[in-house]
């Protein structure tokens, strides 16, 4: 039976949950599990080392810190913006994420913290970021 390593084509289910037990992500309410394969860059290098070793059929639930994770915020990623910038029927209200051009013309996400006056402060770090979270992972093949 072939163990993950480097390179290995991987298909796995798995739920990302908060410190509180609330489900951040999971490929169950997706309906269908997720394939990479280890170093290709879907899931950060820290949860890749703990799938190495792994085979199919096996469980692991992982606690990963904050740092390990989705790592601490970047004050880089804060954005101040012009309320005029926002338009169309589009609702701009604190909490809201919405997609933004990158500078290579990708969508990323970003979103709304902060609403005063004209300037509407836009977050663009990943959601979970700077949180601690369990990773529970079950491998269902290995190629």
């Amino acid at each position: 039976m072939k163990v993950i390593q480097q390179d290995s084509k991987v298909t796995l289910h798995f739920t990302i949950k908060m410190k509180d037990g609330s489900v951040a992500d999971s490929t169950h309410n997706m309906g269908k599990p997720a394939q990479l394969t280890i170093g290709d860059g879907s899931l950060s290098d820290n949860f890749e080392k703990h799938l190495l070793g792994m085979q199919s059929g096996q469980e692991q639930s992982i606690e990963l810190s904050a740092q390990d994770a989705f790592g601490m915020p970047n004050p880089d990623n804060i954005h101040h913006m012009e309320r005029s910038k926002f338009v169309g029927d589009a609702e701009v209200e604190v909490g809201t994420i919405m997609a933004f051009s990158g500078p290579d013309g990708a969508e990323i996400p970003g979103i709304i913290t902060e609403i005063a006056g004209d300037s509407v402060t836009v977050d663009f770090n990943h959601p979970l970021t700077g949180h601690d979270v369990t990773f529970e992972v079950e491998i269902l093949s290995v190629e």
